[in-house]
């Protein structure tokens, strides 16, 4: 059990390789731990809001957080120092690198007249990073974005938002290349594959669901009984986690026998439920599998971030058919 925030878990993130755990919360100062031993390596000091967002570029060298202090920050891991704070008119809710970790994006919230954006910037050109003029700015109409991932080849970003819509913005255009609306209610997360051939979404219509990246065709369906925080895939097994609860504000009525905080485990293809961990104190609102597959983490509205290690007969455990 990792403790080092002091209010509910906004996101969590492993690093490439999969030894480093990065965690966002409702307190302005985010967090970098050893997924090892849970040794807490450092914090990320700067922020003066919740934390919304935090993502690690490929080569572990650093981090990008996004919070309702309306910046968002770029780390350097190592050191933790400051290197760039993204002036923004709103909160923001969602960000990201690209694939090769040069370009970045965030979204803004739609609030006090200010519309909903996705800004673009290209973190090699010292000059946008300075003076904060994106390299792109895609207006968005409607809903707002509630979470995004980069596409594969950084060609297109996928974003998920507040009616249940998923778009697909073309990164040379600017335009909407695809657009789905499958689930009813506000998106909660989007978390890809592996090899980006596919992504899984977790909804507050208490369904999580499996797409195709390019098509935003829907494949699966995982049904629980209450809404979804958090989804992730696998990268060893045909399986998916998928974390949730309820509406923070009705937590304190029900007792954690019920079982309503658990990781709910569902094979991706059968989209059958064969398992459940029990634990959080509280919904759970991000989940992530390791890199390797053999452990996954999840972070609660309690606070704490717990790393989970399978079992040999998880690993050893095969649908027959």
């Amino acid at each position: 059990m990792l403790h080092g925030h002091e209010r509910s878990i906004t996101q969590i993130k492993y690093n490439r390789e999969g030894d480093l755990i990065f965690s966002s919360a409702k307190d302005p100062q985010p967090n970098v731990w050893y997924s090892l031993n849970g040794e807490r390596l450092g914090t990320f000091v700067g922020h003066n809001g919740a934390v919304w967002c935090i993502d690690c570029s490929w080569d572990s060298c650093k981090v990008l957080t996004g919070a309702a202090d309306n910046t968002c920050k770029l780390w350097d891991c190592e050191t933790g120092t400051q290197m760039n704070s993204l002036e923004t008119r709103t909160a923001v809710r969602t960000n990201g690198f690209s694939y090769s970790g040069n370009l970045i994006m965030y979204s803004t919230d739609k609030t006090m007249g200010c519309p909903c954006e996705i800004y673009i910037y290209d973190i090699r050109d010292g000059g946008q990073m300075e003076s904060g003029t994106p390299l792109a700015t895609i207006p968005i109409e409607g809903s707002k974005i509630t979470s995004a991932i980069w596409g594969p080849y950084e060609e297109y970003i996928i974003t998920g938002h507040e009616n249940g819509e998923i778009n697909q913005w073309d990164l040379k255009t600017l335009k909407k290349l695809e657009s789905c609306r499958d689930h009813t209610k506000q998106i909660n997360d989007i978390q890809p594959y592996k090899d980006y051939t596919m992504f899984i979404t977790a909804s507050k219509d208490n369904t999580a669901r499996l797409f195709d990246m390019e098509t935003l065709e829907p494949k699966k369906i995982y049904k629980t009984e209450r809404p979804v925080n958090s989804a992730a895939i696998s990268p060893l097994h045909d399986h998916v986690v998928v974390g949730g609860g309820q509406e923070a504000m009705q937590v304190t009525t029900t007792s954690t026998r019920v079982g309503k905080f658990d990781a709910r485990f569902f094979h991706l293809v059968f989209e059958e439920e064969f398992g459940r961990v029990k634990g959080h104190f509280g919904p759970i609102n991000s989940v992530a599998f390791h890199p390797d597959g053999k452990s996954y983490s999840s972070g609660g509205e309690d606070g704490y971030v717990r790393v989970h290690y399978f079992d040999s007969n998880y690993l050893d455990f095969s649908f027959e058919y």
